[in-house]
């Protein structure tokens, strides 16, 4: 596959509204649609094709990294004014694999995500913790990227964001916007988060909360007044904040409770299901908001498992709910099928009970 086809089935796949593309030596590359992967008609890839991808890949980014000695290997890569991919290169039994996740051109703003509205008010904060949170795939850095745009358009402030690697480039607009990539423009994201504190920002986005030191700058970031995104690979709020304390010895909790509840300020938990009907895929969000009450469930561990009682409670007053709350709606809007809703409820017989009220 020399790099012509290779653009070309790159180009196709952003075309077709895949997600992602797969190659592997010995098979023919796959894309990922609607959650699925769908065979391409082609050949199936020789070991020296997809090395030959791995070292164009290498080839147009700052790595220096010799293809004998890589192993696994996070980078980005573009075409000109057509696409841009968040690329994995990797080792798998003996031979190089690729997977490339397309990041769209365009950030979409919240209404064409199909996010809820609250997330809106959500970007609207001055100040604290929120996290985006879901499996891979399931839109968090397409979120975090709306809310970035969506302060990047309404608000006169230093955005900063850290990544690994850049996804989506964004453009001064209101905002100034600082584009930092791990191992490019600093050593790790501990560093960075430590050197942003002297760099006067209003809001910083970090790509995803992977390690304790990292949490822990973040938390005091939150805490001197900053703005702080960040996306964190959880379920729930309830998982998240589990997560996030996992970090922390257990002498040390408590403590750690105390600060992660007087700064974080919201969980946005996301998961993308197919729409009814149409090629496409929907996402159902639960919203966690930090109401003094939800505070004191995140002070005491034992309280914990009590948030989604509050988030069903909250959604008239504070833009709360719950994943199930959220399916009920997508259900009766016609969005999703009754069928994949059930199969994605945190409580099948709670939310069937749910449906059947709604009737």
């Amino acid at each position: 596959m020399d790099v012509a086809i290779f653009h070309k089935l790159l180009i196709s796949a952003v075309q077709k509204g895949a997600s992602d593309v797969h190659l592997q030596a010995g098979h023919p590359p796959l894309l990922r649609i609607n959650g699925d992967l769908m065979e391409v008609k082609y050949h199936p890839l020789s070991p020296d094709e997809t090395a030959a991808i791995a070292e164009e890949v290498l080839a147009h980014t700052y790595r220096k990294d010799q293809l004998s000695s890589l192993t696994e290997l996070d980078v980005s890569y573009g075409i000109e004014g057509q696409a841009r991919f968040r690329v994995n290169i990797y080792r798998q039994r003996g031979t190089f694999a690729i997977i490339l996740r397309v990041i769209p051109v365009i950030v979409k703003n919240f209404a064409e995500l199909k996010l809820p509205p609250v997330i809106e008010q959500i970007s609207n904060l001055r100040r604290g913790l929120v996290l985006v949170a879901g499996a891979t795939g399931n839109g968090k850095s397409t979120t975090l990227a709306a809310m970035v745009e969506h302060i990047n358009q309404t608000r006169r402030a230093h955005i900063l964001t850290i990544e690994d690697p850049i996804e989506f480039l964004f453009k001064n607009k209101m905002s100034a916007v600082s584009q930092r990539e791990i191992g490019c423009d600093t050593p790790g994201f501990a560093p960075a988060l430590t050197a942003a504190l002297r760099q006067d920002p209003d809001v910083i986005m970090i790509g995803e909360m992977r390690d304790a030191e990292t949490v822990e700058i973040a938390m005091k970031a939150a805490e001197t007044g900053h703005l702080v995104l960040s996306s964190v690979h959880t379920l729930d709020s309830v998982n998240t904040i589990a997560r996030l304390m996992g970090f922390y010895p257990g002498d040390s909790e408590p403590i750690a409770r105390k600060r992660l509840a007087d700064c974080l300020m919201a969980i946005i938990s996301l998961r993308l299901l197919p729409t009814k009907g149409v090629l496409g895929r929907v996402p159902a969000v639960e919203i966690l908001r930090v109401t003094r009450t939800i505070q004191e469930c995140i002070r005491d561990a034992g309280k914990t498992a009590d948030i989604p009682s509050h988030l069903e409670k909250g959604q008239e007053m504070y833009g709360m709910q719950t994943f199930d709350q959220h399916l009920v709606k997508l259900v009766k809007d016609g969005s999703v099928d009754l069928e994949v809703a059930k199969l994605s409820a945190t409580n099948p017989a709670d939310f069937e009970r749910a449906i059947m009220m709604e009737g």
